[in-house]
């Protein structure tokens, strides 16, 4: 079974940086595109920024030069530095991966890690 676990959420101040974690476990035969998607209060998941196998890169507008999406491919982790934050920033922050495992292909999401930023 296909596992995502992300890491590194918590509450700084405005201007700050985080650096977020998804580690995928299990039957892992390969994985395609990784992303990183939100979800603030009252609103819409919306996508960050994603990443392909070979690391080719997209941002959402609202994060380009400030947020960067890499990935291990050995590890299969995925990372998302986030600098400059601000407070619209806040929200639960999703991992989701396309994952061929053993038997299957699928679309996969971790549990979500909830990033704060203060003003």
């Amino acid at each position: 079974q296909v596992q995502l676990v992300e890491s590194g959420g918590g509450l700084v101040q405005a201007g700050g940086s985080l650096r977020l974690s998804c580690a995928a476990s299990g039957s892992i035969v390969s994985i395609n595109t990784m992303a990183w998607y939100r979800q603030a209060p009252g609103k819409q998941r919306e996508l960050v920024a994603g990443i392909s196998r070979s690391g080719s890169t997209s941002y959402a507008d609202s994060v380009k030069g400030r947020f960067t999406i890499s990935r291990d491919n050995a590890k299969n982790t995925l990372y998302l530095q986030m600098n400059s934050l601000k407070p619209e920033d806040t929200a639960v922050y999703y991992c989701n991966a396309d994952i061929r495992s053993i038997g299957s292909v699928g679309d996969y999401w971790g549990q979500g890690t909830r990033v704060t930023v203060s003003s």
